[in-house]
């Protein structure tokens, strides 16, 4: 399996935006289930929008990644979004983001391009001289973005980086609440149950998993990107007059707001990720 194209994408290398207007779609990426995390605050913050979400299952995790094949992978997959006329890019992917984004901008500078970090400055924030666990993949964990976060914030709060290797790999099985999830957890930060204050989700895998994590910890506040995600794009929309606006027939539902693609051939993964997006997840 090749690591630079993702299935159905080959031969979308256009490098010119078309113009957009208000009724095109917002593209939202990931590499897998997770971006729907983040697509579930861009349909509550966007109702009026049409969203196509891809996931790169086939590619899940980026995190073993190095930063040149997530760029390959993520500048493929926002190629066939421009390529179809696409007004907007959510990278609804930490590890995406940071390996990816600056090159995205630069490829399409007149597109508005969204992605997600860490959200380590409201933890900090809201919790002072506290304990806070960042759980990303190592490769968000490695890269300069999320050094940077660590370097402005800790020095107000105990950071405390958790490589959460294994996590997608399970959630992406279908195995969010399974025991194997739990004993993982276990492993990977049972050690701090009872000792921490709050835990930013750096991987928009983990927010379905926040009720096993509290069962491994106790009683922690979490704090992920997505609202901020959904606000930044709808102020990019608002600034550049893209907003859709209410449609004549509207949607009957959220679900009906998205079209879901991935990588993975087969309707079989196209209606796990309708699961997950009709699975509640923690406001954060």
């Amino acid at each position: 399996m090749t690591d630079s194209i993702p299935n159905g994408l080959e031969g979308n290398t256009k490098s010119n935006a078309k113009s957009s207007t208000k009724d095109a779609f917002v593209g939202v990426f990931d590499s897998g289930i997770g971006g729907i995390s983040v697509l579930k605050r861009l349909v509550t913050e966007l109702p009026y929008e049409r969203f196509i979400f891809y996931g790169d299952s086939a590619h899940a995790p980026y995190g073993s990644k190095t930063p040149q094949q997530v760029q390959a992978l993520s500048g493929a997959i926002t190629d066939t979004f421009v390529d179809e006329g696409a007004k907007a890019i959510v990278i609804a992917c930490n590890t995406a983001t940071a390996a990816a984004a600056q090159m995205l901008r630069e490829r399409y500078p007149q597109l508005p391009i969204v992605g997600v970090e860490p959200a380590l400055k409201p933890a900090a924030l809201a919790h002072s001289q506290g304990r806070i666990i960042v759980m990303a993949t190592a490769r968000t964990l490695s890269l300069s973005k999320f050094l940077r976060l660590e370097a402005q914030w800790g020095a107000t709060s105990q950071i405390i980086p958790i490589a959460g290797t294994g996590i997608v790999e399970l959630i992406e099985a279908g195995k969010a609440n399974s025991p194997q999830m739990h004993d993982l957890l276990e492993k990977l930060i049972g050690q701090y149950r009872g000792t921490v204050d709050a835990v930013v989700l750096g991987c928009t895998h983990y927010p379905f998993i926040t009720s096993q994590i509290r069962a491994v910890l106790g009683n922690v506040d979490f704090y992920d990107g997505g609202t901020g995600v959904a606000q930044q794009l709808h102020r990019l929309l608002k600034t550049e007059d893209l907003l859709a606006q209410e449609p004549a027939a509207p949607f009957d539902t959220p679900l009906d707001q998205v079209e879901f693609r991935s990588s993975i051939v087969g309707s079989q993964e196209i209606e796990l990720y309708k699961e997950f997006f009709l699975t509640p997840i923690e406001a954060c």
